[in-house]
């Protein structure tokens, strides 16, 4: 039988965040209609397979090689029966009994494309990449080489939008992702060129030029250990900066040619300095 909603979780070497995430999911979504998929995209810790007899109703999946977020998500989203897919970090915990509430707003929206919810790290600092806007020529100059965020300003971090409302935004974060499955497999779900980082710009980008509209909802938060699976090295950067390389090559080179020569230079300049930095 179809449920309301399928929890999509991919995993590598954070057990015990994925634990954590797993606990607060169980406390926080017992009046909803769920299931929970966790994809172990090959650890090189194996202790993860501690938590299969720990939380028997979680299905589990083993990949057998590393192909990155997208596809382990995309592989995941084959085995569901729900309505609506939520794809969430491991290294994220809920925060209250939200979910009705949300899938409720999903429901009352004609045009619903994704929401995402308001997201703090550990010392409670709120998160801006919460509510961002689809990169362009402007906001990427500001994204990469300042670190000015006017207030009440439509910048790259929605710093129009108060932390705590609930507004419609362009882009929302794939740590916490909520979108119908329907509309998911319309759209094609998560494109698979990215490995990690900036496929869920693309997505959201996508679904904005298919019709649909997403959503910030601040009402609702969840606490998000930022980065703490993540090792700032070189690999990362050449996956973090080689993702947004992808984005601008999908949506700027033929269209917009000025921006595209732009935003290609300002990405190659800022790897750089970065690559310096870690020296």
């Amino acid at each position: 039988m179809a449920k309301k909603l399928s929890i999509i979780i991919v995993n590598y070497n954070v057990t015990q965040l994925l634990r954590n995430c797993l606990i607060s999911i169980e406390k926080y979504a017992e009046n909803v209609d769920y299931e929970i998929i966790v994809i172990d995209n090959r650890s090189t810790d194996s202790s993860w397979g501690d938590l299969i007899p720990e939380f028997p109703k979680v299905k589990f999946i083993a990949s057998e090689k590393n192909e990155g977020f997208a596809i382990a998500n995309n592989k995941a989203i084959k085995t569901v029966e729900g309505e609506y897919l939520l794809i969430l970090n491991p290294d994220t915990e809920l925060e209250g009994f939200y979910l009705n509430e949300i899938l409720n707003f999903a429901d009352s929206k004609t045009d619903f494309g994704c929401l995402g919810v308001r997201m703090h790290d550990a010392n409670g600092n709120f998160l801006p990449e919460s509510k961002r806007s689809v990169p362009d020529m402007f906001n990427s100059f500001e994204k990469l080489f300042t670190n000015f965020k006017k207030k009440n300003t439509k910048s790259y971090y929605r710093n129009d939008i108060g932390e705590f409302e609930i507004a419609e935004v362009e882009v929302i974060t794939g740590a916490f992702f909520l979108v119908k499955k329907e509309v998911y497999e319309r759209v094609g779900g998560l494109d698979e060129k990215y490995f990690m980082y900036g496929e869920d710009i693309d997505l959201c980008y996508t679904l904005l030029k298919n019709g649909y509209q997403n959503y910030y909802y601040g009402k609702a938060s969840i606490l998000h250990h930022k980065g703490e699976s993540t090792v700032k090295d070189e690999v990362y950067l050449d996956r973090f900066y080689g993702a947004m390389q992808i984005f601008i090559d999908k949506y700027y080179r033929e269209s917009k040619p000025v921006q595209y020569s732009f935003l290609k230079a300002g990405l190659k300049l800022r790897h750089k300095i970065e690559l310096i930095k870690l020296k």
